[in-house]
């Protein structure tokens, strides 16, 4: 599911059908409500760390901003160690489906203003080490252009010296039909290997693997699960076949 506000929506409304195709008891669907006020409350929170009386305007805006960066990604680290997601086919409504909707509204703010993390990637290397708070493993020598755009912070894998181009998206999570029964959620790790260049506006989703060595067209759309090698998709296993 992509990131701007637009395509936010449509992902909302996926949600709220799969919900109701899994037959969520109520207590769950209030579960995700209250979920859904994280970023609010992250906003309102930073808000008040730069407004209230508690020390000089700059002091305010610097804990105000270590706040909106740091406290999200920190707390998803802590969620993963407490409860692990098995990554792969989760059913709407188990535990880690909630698990994974709490790391994904940790980061809605960032989906939705996506200049807040533009901003980091000025600095070289800080933007790199930022997703790595969030649990990211990230090569070194990461050229991310502008407009890449990440929803599933936690589930990357970057080699190193790897280049994206300008509007990359990386989707590690996809609702989908299962073969029998309700939606189901597919999440799983994007890995690109070493010495990778990613065409500009591309879309890979969960599970992809780009080999090392590769340059990839353009306006690429990796199904889940895909595995790249030698210029083109090679199926792999079961899950791949979407």
């Amino acid at each position: 599911m992509l990131a701007n506000s637009s395509d936010k929506t449509a992902e909302l409304k996926s949600i709220k059908a799969a919900v109701a195709s899994a037959e969520v008891p109520w207590s769950g669907r209030l579960a995700l409500l209250g979920l859904n006020c994280i970023p609010m409350l992250l906003t309102i929170s930073t808000v008040l760390a730069i407004l209230l009386p508690y020390g000089t305007l700059p002091m305010r805006f610097g804990v105000g901003l270590g706040f909106l960066y740091l406290a999200p990604a920190l707390a998803a680290r802590l969620i993963l160690c407490i409860t692990p997601i098995s990554e792969g086919r989760i059913p709407v409504g188990a535990k880690s489906f909630f698990t994974w909707w709490t790391l994904f509204q940790l980061q809605v703010v960032f989906c939705r203003l996506p200049a807040l993390e533009e901003i980091l990637r000025l600095i070289p290397g800080l933007y790199s080490q930022w997703l790595r708070l969030w649990g990211a493993r990230i090569g070194r020598f990461t050229y991310w252009a502008p407009g890449t755009l990440i929803t599933d912070r936690s589930f990357l894998c970057i080699g190193d010296d790897v280049v994206f181009g300008a509007g990359v998206r990386l989707n590690p999570h996809v609702l989908a039909a299962a073969k029998a029964g309700p939606m189901e959620l597919l999440l799983a790790t994007v890995k690109i290997g070493d010495r990778v260049a990613v065409g500009g506006y591309s879309l890979l989703t969960a599970g992809t693997e780009i080999s090392s060595d590769q340059a990839t067209r353009a306006f690429l759309i990796s199904p889940p699960f895909s595995l790249w090698q030698g210029g083109k998709r090679v199926r792999q296993g079961t899950l791949s076949r979407f």
